[in-house]
């Protein structure tokens, strides 16, 4: 993200309003608030939002209360719903990054994320999930392990059927994707 000067920027919270049902059944609104990105070292000029999940099906009617989850990706039967700002290839390496301290401090912040990660080939991963995928601003390119690529543009959707993949982004701007990722089961 760059501001008028052609600085990088921090990107900006997301606003997330919810509704919910009050206790004599009147839809209301639940919550108004803003989601702050989580940013990690390991991955510089990526932006992680959790916008909602549950490791559960929610059940109806439902007050409007944040579920509580404990990781990224979501376990069989949960769902998360997400925004994913990748950067331009080749954007710079914190300065000075201590990698197993920054690894430790994005196992906190994105619980799960780094250990779904091909510590071999970085940036490749599969999950155990369906990924509903929409690429609201940009292009990115999603890279399968049959060596076939394909771009994604501004409009363009993707469901991801838990194959192992790797991202890029050839391009000079921020790719933001929505995306809504749900736990199935794998069977080996």
């Amino acid at each position: 993200m760059t501001d008028t000067s052609g600085a990088k920027s921090s990107p900006q919270p997301v606003r997330r309003v919810v509704t919910g049902q009050a206790k004599d059944g009147a839809s209301v609104v639940a919550s108004d608030t803003l989601v702050a990105p989580v940013t990690v070292p390991i991955m510089p000029g990526a932006a992680f939002f959790s916008l909602w999940g549950a490791d559960a099906m929610p059940n109806l009617p439902d007050a409007g209360a944040e579920p509580r989850y404990r990781t990224w990706f979501p376990p069989d039967g949960g769902f998360r719903f997400e925004l994913i700002l990748l950067p331009p290839d080749g954007t710079p390496q914190t300065a000075g990054m201590d990698r197993s301290q920054a690894l430790a401090e994005t196992e906190k912040l994105l619980p799960g994320l780094m250990s779904a990660m091909d510590k071999a080939h970085p940036g490749w991963h599969a999950t155990d999930t369906v990924d509903l995928i929409y690429v609201a601003r940009g292009a990115c390119v999603l890279k399968l392990d049959s060596g076939e690529s394909v771009t994604l543009r501004k409009g363009d959707t993707l469901i991801q059927n838990g194959t192992r993949h790797a991202w890029s982004n050839p391009s000079s701007e921020d790719c933001a994707l929505l995306t809504i990722s749900i736990g199935v089961p794998r069977k080996t």
